[in-house]
């Protein structure tokens, strides 16, 4: 099946035909999974998949620190998608990892998001306009991990104004967030906001934002002399949990006398 196809009237490319055509020729006997998070990107790719007849099963990794509004999207909108709860919260795993999460040691990804699917073709709504590293992503990839695990990225090439052309004409139910002007939805605090939206966040779930600075103090009482798994940030940098949490939420880079490692 070609997987090009264009409006007649417009004469442009027709990217919803074209995402039903590669979910048609990729389809494999067992259905696809499709990885959902209830964000923008995959209420269009479950819709897409609704639209094309194809068999799939949706599922949501549930992190323990995602919004309260997209928690509840989730549950009204999309009853029928399979949630995964993991066996540790967020805080807790963190008591285990020792460390914080970190924008280049994003441990919280690896364990409460990249998980299922294993041995199955993945339906994702990654695109390349997200990030100048997703914009080499392709079409159809392999897990670099293994498992057996590939990746259809059905709308790769789709642009922030295709994907909402796409809800508002389709009349697809999105999360409220969006219109309170959050532009990505996530997990609060996540390491990889900037210092102006964290600040955002603390003021918009301050019951969330004082459990993580609890945590981390709990962390810094258990674990402090010790090093962290990596060994590349040592306790003894600061002199208290709050330290850490200030230094955290303001995503700094510190100098450790003993490896110079900044995170950004």
């Amino acid at each position: 099946m070609a997987l090009i196809d264009y409006d007649l009237i417009s004469g442009k490319l027709d990217k919803v035909a074209i995402a039903i055509a590669r979910l048609k020729e990729f389809e494999p006997e067992e259905g696809y999974y499709l990885a959902f998070s209830g964000g923008k990107d995959s209420i269009v790719i479950k819709r897409l998949a609704e639209m094309s007849g194809v068999k799939f099963d949706s599922h949501y990794n549930v992190t323990t620190v995602d919004p309260p509004e997209l928690v509840g999207f989730i549950k009204k909108y999309h009853p029928d998608v399979t949630r995964h709860r993991p066996e540790k919260s967020l805080p807790e795993k963190m008591m285990d990892e020792k460390f914080v999460p970190l924008r280049q040691q994003r441990w919280c990804c690896r364990y409460y998001k990249e998980g299922g699917g294993e041995g199955r073709l993945v339906i994702t709504g990654i695109r390349k306009a997200e990030s100048v590293k997703r914009s080499k992503r392709k079409v159809v990839e392999s897990c670099w991990k293994g498992g057996g695990k590939r990746y259809l990225n059905l709308i790769i090439d789709w642009e922030d104004s295709d994907v909402w052309d796409f809800i508002k004409s389709n009349n697809v139910p999105y999360c409220s967030l969006y219109d309170e002007g959050f532009h990505r939805l996530g997990c609060i605090l996540c390491p990889m906001h900037s210092f102006a939206l964290r600040q955002i966040e603390v003021k918009r779930w301050p019951k969330i934002a004082n459990s993580w600075k609890r945590w981390i103090i709990r962390m810094y009482d258990v674990h402090h002399g010790e090093v962290m798994r990596n060994g590349k940030i040592r306790f003894e940098n600061f002199n208290s949990g709050e330290e850490i949490f200030e230094w955290w939420l303001s995503n700094k880079s510190i100098e450790d006398p003993d490896q110079t490692i900044m995170f950004e």
